[in-house]
């Protein structure tokens, strides 16, 4: 079988869509079909079936995608080998990060790269709800993602290798004249009746505020939503309500102008991991970025030492995990 109609075939597998498969490989719908018909002929069974106005993959059609997974992995391996073999870490690679962790990480992490000659980096912004990091490592090498769980349970299902970075406390942040600021740290009901400027449905933070009306016993009272930290750090300093910001890049130019303070009783963090295609995770370009972005995020959690809670998470494990079966937004 052709490797090329192979990689077409993972990508419906991924993509779901024939016209999702031609614009990710700049082809037409047309010329997708006719490649994975010929496929379908040299494998000796049906690959898809028309579901509704679409089509969706027959059990022998994800079991060959997943085999086209494995072939990937394989050529990339052997790439990487020979790149290793040659000291040549260079080529280009694409990462898309949510804002907040682009902000944090990649100024640092470009010029740790400045050290490796021939080797680019593009990178790019998405914010996105937590489950749909995963979706979007068919268009880039590298995702950065955030998830309130350390398990990252809600991408289990999906086909990537997920390398943790870092875990980043969430603070509650105040308007420097607030009651409560006056307090080193807060409690869940000493959040009661305040007025909350909190985030969209799906982000991340929206269940650390669940978690704290649960431990207060009383519901949350949330006036404005906001996926930009930036507008929402703007509303704090106007002194328009509370709410959660990442402990490491809350403030910008309103720094002086909000408190950020810890919190017991509840486990307030998000866990940052670097998501990748296992085929892509193969080459030496991508994993020398990797080491950067782990350097760079462990300088950032020294650099902050002083300003995590007094119940720190454990260490975070070193080294990539692949999941086993294959594959809140808040900015």
């Amino acid at each position: 079988m052709d490797v090329r109609r192979l990689e077409l075939l993972r990508e419906l597998a991924e993509r779901g869509s024939i016209t999702e498969v031609a614009k990710a490989t700049h082809r037409t719908p047309s010329a997708v079909s006719q490649q994975l018909r010929v496929l379908e002929r040299e494998a000796g069974l049906p690959l898809t079936e028309k579901s509704g106005r679409g089509i969706v993959l027959t059990d022998a059609g994800r079991a060959l995608a997943r085999s086209a997974t494995d072939v990937a992995v394989a050529i990339e391996h052997a790439n990487a080998l020979w790149d290793e073999f040659r000291n040549d870490p260079t080529g280009e690679v694409s990462l898309a990060s949510f804002p907040t962790g682009g902000q944090m990480l990649l100024p640092g992490v470009l010029h740790r790269l400045d050290e490796v000659g021939g080797l680019t980096l593009h990178c790019s912004d998405r914010d996105l709800e937590s489950d749909d990091f995963p979706s979007i490592t068919a268009d880039f090498d590298i995702v950065l993602a955030h998830t309130p769980t350390p398990a990252a349970t809600n991408w289990a299902s999906r086909e990537v290798v997920m390398v943790k970075l870092m875990t980043e406390p969430l603070d509650i942040a105040l308007p420097p004249g607030h009651p409560l600021a006056a307090k080193d740290l807060l409690d869940p009901e000493d959040l009661i009746g305040e007025r909350w400027i909190g985030v969209p449905w799906g982000y991340p933070f929206e269940r650390t505020i669940h978690e704290i009306s649960a431990a207060a016993g009383a519901p949350m009272n949330i006036v404005q939503r906001f996926g930009d930290t930036r507008v929402t750090e703007a509303f704090v300093a106007a002194g328009l309500g509370i709410a959660i910001l990442p402990c490491y890049t809350a403030g910008g130019a309103y720094r002086s102008e909000i408190v950020l303070r810890n919190l017991r009783g509840v486990v307030a963090e998000r866990h940052i991991f670097a998501l990748m295609r296992p085929d892509r995770a193969e080459r030496l370009a991508v994993r020398t970025v990797i080491d950067a972005l782990r350097a760079e995020a462990a300088a950032v959690v020294a650099a902050n030492a002083h300003r995590n809670p007094p119940a720190a998470a454990p260490a975070d494990p070193p080294r990539a995990t692949p999941t086993p079966s294959g594959d809140g937004r808040i900015s």
